[in-house]
């Protein structure tokens, strides 16, 4: 009997040794990247919190119109210093580490600046806005993805650019929503059969920059403070879809992610779980990206 209590602590023990050999190894070998796909930043909850400081939001640096693939494993933003040219960077999740942010240069210098980048949700291309001089030949550009790169910028062959336009995102049935910039207005084309030939006002309050969810219930966007005359910052506001399609008035977030600078470009993550924003925090205006949970958004959803 003696015998057999023996060699069952004995196994017992070496079990118990290779359990926690096991998980010190599993802890040793991973990295906050595989942990979380967002550069091993913790996810925040319903206040917003400056994202990956250092590395993605650089203090004295403007970051905005941020994209991820919908696998998470890349990152896509638009950023410059002051009297500097906009421009679109980005880093990829190579085994467990992320590359180190490098400029895209997808026009390869064609155009004077980039901006607004979109991953598709189908992740075969990459959209954004090029132009060489502000407000005067905003277009939207897309480049298609190959094996292990990405191909020539293209120009939109779509109705679409036949206006200023910018900040361009797709909804998961491929429909396109941007910005008129001549008209300050929201507008979308719909997708038939990957062709974009009519272009169609998305009838809101106001508001412009807007970022369309995946499923299209809601549309988030940017515009001056409408709670307070007084005011000249710009805040983020949604809109949810009727049920008759129609949207409801634009519905401001409050001080949770309002504040009395400016707050603006707001993006939603493939998987739709984040909000992200452009915020400054001071007066000179230089913005950092930041983000939130996205149940902040079903907070405000009205009441059915």
């Amino acid at each position: 009997m003696r015998k057999t209590y023996f060699i069952l602590m004995l196994v017992l023990t070496l079990f118990l040794n290779a359990c926690n050999t096991k998980k010190q190894e599993s802890k040793n070998n991973d990295s906050p990247t595989i942990e979380s796909p967002y550069f091993g930043q913790k996810p925040p909850g319903l206040i917003p919190k400056d994202f990956a400081a250092g590395i993605v939001s650089i203090n004295g640096r403007n970051e905005a119109g941020i994209s991820f693939s919908p696998d998470l494993d890349e990152v896509y933003f638009t950023a410059n210093k002051k009297d500097e040219e906009t421009a679109i960077y980005f880093s990829k999740l190579n085994g467990n580490k992320w590359t180190p942010v490098k400029r895209a240069n997808f026009t390869n210098g064609g155009k004077n600046e980039e901006l607004y980048p979109f991953v598709s949700l189908n992740d075969k291309r990459i959209y954004f806005t090029a132009l060489d001089s502000i407000f005067s030949d905003e277009k939207i550009w897309y480049v298609n993805r190959l094996e292990d790169s990405w191909s020539d910028a293209i120009q939109l062959d779509s109705p679409l650019n036949d206006d200023l336009v910018f900040y361009i995102n797709q909804a998961k049935n491929g429909d396109l929503f941007y910005t008129n910039i001549s008209k300050r207005k929201m507008y979308y084309a719909p997708n038939k059969n990957g062709e974009f030939s009519e272009v169609q006002e998305v009838e809101l309050e106001f508001g412009h920059h807007g970022f369309i969810s995946p499923s299209q219930e809601y549309l988030l966007v940017h515009t001056r403070n409408k709670e307070n005359e007084k005011r000249k910052d710009a805040d983020i506001y949604v809109c949810f879809k009727e049920k008759d399609g129609t949207w409801t008035k634009p519905i401001g977030f409050g001080n949770e992610v309002n504040s009395n600078f400016n707050e603006g470009c707001p993006s939603i993550t493939p998987d739709g779980k984040y909000l992200f924003f452009s915020k400054s925090n001071d007066e000179d205006e230089l913005s950092n990206l930041y983000w939130v949970s996205t149940a902040i958004i079903e907070k405000l959803r009205p009441k059915q």
